[in-house]
């Protein structure tokens, strides 16, 4: 009997890469694998995609350091950038490609004095307005850029959707045409489409992809990953520690918000809040158990989560409790919670087991 753990499958992995070079056949892959990949792991998914992807992006240096330190020698993108003119000698020695997105980061690339030049993406704003140059600027940055001596000739081009997930908005369509008007005469690769991009505006597939939460069989929209073709690389998993016989009338849990209309039997789940599950997870909430969903009911507390099996139930202790996963999918949980699948991955904590299968 285990307590809170996930399962993640190199299979699924794998299956998924694949679904993205049928979409976008004629681009190069970015595998994103900020977050420690999502909450999957960053070692274990850059090592099983290494050999089926061009490159990674990460958010941070730390993060680059970590694959640069495992052993991987495919190219790697600071997608946030550089925050410091001290990170510029790190990133150099260790091959490491960077984002400019602000003066601030050109001005240190002009002033440092590197072994080597760094391959720099620089960023343009086409309509997220959060990081990069606006397209006033992409003209005088590109120049300039290129006639920096720490500065690799070869200068990609890199932006990013803010609305790639509503497919009967334009505005997608707005910032692709501003990217390509951004970078008409320029030379450089561009990327701009992440998942969002890759699955519904196949007119954003340029010479890079970024796939990032479809990598894990996870939609960037409320719809199940598998109608897209995409299989969940992760299962959470929990075990049945009790199995209680509870009346009618009487409630469950902390502040007794839950109170049962009929005799019934209640499975006390070996996870919660102290795992990363979110403690306000609405009463009715799913889960999976020996082939059926049953609700959650009450609080969920720090280490365990209560829910209703029905009075004619055959559970026992020990049985496996699937939180979310194929059988359950986290689009579906995410929805109900009101929270995204991007944040119920990325909240599990370390007390959660990991077993890397297949």
């Amino acid at each position: 009997m285990k307590a809170a753990t996930v399962k993640i499958s190199s299979l699924a992995l794998k299956h998924n890469i694949q679904k993205i070079k049928q979409k976008a056949p004629h681009s190069k892959i970015i595998a994103v694998v900020k977050a420690n990949a999502y909450g999957h792991g960053l070692k274990f998914v850059s090592k099983a995609l290494e050999n089926d992807v061009d490159a990674f992006g990460v958010a941070r240096l730390e993060e680059a350091l970590i694959l640069r330190s495992s052993g991987i020698i495919k190219p790697i993108v600071l997608l946030e950038g550089f925050f410091s003119a001290e990170d510029l000698p790190v990133i150099a020695v260790n091959n490491i490609q960077t984002v400019v997105h602000n003066r601030q980061q050109l001005e240190a690339l002009q002033q440092s004095v590197l072994p080597n030049p760094i391959r720099v993406w620089l960023k343009i704003d086409t309509g997220m307005h959060r990081l990069g140059v606006s397209l006033e600027q992409t003209d005088e940055f590109y120049t300039q850029l290129q006639a920096c001596a720490t500065v690799d000739k070869e200068i990609g081009f890199i932006s990013h959707f803010s609305r790639a997930d509503e497919i009967d908005s334009d505005y997608t369509l707005i910032q692709n045409e501003r990217f390509l008007q951004a970078t008409a005469g320029k030379k450089g690769e561009r990327s701009i489409a992440a998942s969002g991009g890759i699955l519904f505006w196949p007119q954003s597939h340029f010479e890079w992809i970024r796939p990032g939460i479809i990598m894990f069989g996870v939609s960037p929209t409320d719809t199940p990953s598998d109608i897209y073709g995409f299989t969940p690389v992760m299962t959470l998993t929990s075990s049945l520690i009790a199995v209680r016989s509870h009346k009618k009338g009487e409630p469950v849990g902390y502040g007794g918000i839950w109170v049962s209309d009929k005799d019934t039997k209640i499975g006390v789940v070996a996870i919660g809040y102290g795992d990363g599950y979110p403690r306000n997870i609405p009463n009715g909430t799913p889960v999976w158990i020996n082939g059926r969903r049953v609700p959650i009911v009450g609080r969920v507390s720090m280490d365990m989560v209560t829910v209703d099996l029905g009075a004619d139930c055959r559970e026992q202790v020990g049985d496996e409790v699937i939180l979310w996963g194929k059988e359950l999918p986290i689009e579906e949980v995410a929805k109900i919670t009101g929270l995204l699948s991007y944040e119920l991955m990325t909240k599990l904590t370390p007390r959660v087991l990991i077993e890397y299968i297949d």
